[in-house]
């Protein structure tokens, strides 16, 4: 896989203004900004995916996505309960190919290389490409191993280890709550604390990009505060693919939005499909789409 250059701060970062209401349609509810968010992120893609569709034993569930990544920037991937949206973002790191019946179709360039070629390793995909998943999932180790375990695989010295898991609880805003209990273990953390302990744990093998696929769901609104921000900040360093239900959190944190739902082909096949793709901000106040609208108001669940 080619090696990601060295990314330095956008000096034109700036919080993203919202359109006067005269512009946002009817009935849309208001949603405040990002913090920090861009007005036009970078520009460089992570990601280009051309017709791309997921089947599972032959049958359909994603079909026909075309859409670009911005790198550094967070993209929230939204939509009803069944449109694909897990099923997508399983795809950026070739998770799909841990379920025997899946096949996945069209193609996915990441850094300009088709991450499905043949001579491209799955395991170093997932290296750069990290997931968080909807419930928190710490092994039964210490903090530190959790974190360590990782690296350790990867072949890392072990003199290093202190420093990267320091480092990587540092990023996750985890280290001043855990420095002192680095030897307990990990299950004895709150449902906020272990999120962020699978963050740092994606973050110590040094990825490139992380999915995170309903990180919030399981959590307290002020856990979920905590891996807001927390995208936030590791959006100058990494790229992020966000699966949200909350309308609120991919208006707060994401910088483009695609939408997704749920349509029948003429096989009576429910499959997902991107309906819309777009600036966030374009997305919650003047959406091009009539289905797009009935979504982020609340007219269609």
């Amino acid at each position: 896989m080619p090696q990601d250059p060295v990314v330095t701060q956008d000096p034109h970062d700036e919080p993203r203004r919202r359109t006067s209401d005269k512009a946002r349609p009817a009935g849309l509810q208001v949603l405040e900004p990002a913090r920090r968010a861009r007005t036009t992120p970078s520009g460089e893609k992570i990601f280009a995916c051309e017709h791309v569709s997921v089947k599972y034993a032959g049958v359909p569930a994603v079909r026909n996505v075309d859409i670009a990544i911005d790198k550094n920037a967070v993209t929230a991937l939204i939509g009803p309960s069944g449109c694909g949206k897990s099923t997508l973002i399983r795809c950026f790191n070739r998770m799909n190919d841990l379920v025997p019946t899946a096949t996945v179709e069209g193609s996915i360039h990441y850094h300009g290389q088709d991450l499905y070629g043949r001579d491209v390793d799955a395991v170093e995909v997932r290296k750069r490409i990290g997931m968080v998943f909807q419930k928190p999932n710490p092994f039964p180790k210490s903090i530190f191993d959790n974190i360590a375990f990782g690296p350790k695989i990867l072949g890392e010295k072990k003199d290093r280890l202190p420093e990267i898991v320091e480092t990587s609880l540092r990023r996750a805003a985890l280290w001043e709550e855990v420095k002192d209990r680095l030897k307990s273990s990990a299950l004895a953390l709150s449902g906020g604390q272990q999120q962020r302990l699978c963050i740092a744990r994606a973050l110590a093998t040094s990825p490139d990009v992380i999915l995170m696929d309903e990180p919030c769901s399981a959590l307290d609104p002020i856990s979920s505060n905590h891996i807001e921000n927390l995208m936030l900040d590791l959006r100058e360093q990494y790229s992020i693919v966000i699966v949200t239900h909350n309308m609120q959190q991919a208006a707060r944190v994401s910088d483009k939005t695609a939408f997704l739902m749920v349509e029948v082909d003429e096989h009576d096949h429910k499959s997902g499909t991107v309906v819309e793709y777009d600036d966030t901000e374009k997305i919650f106040t003047t959406p091009s789409d009539q289905r797009t609208e009935d979504y982020v108001t609340g007219k269609m669940g």
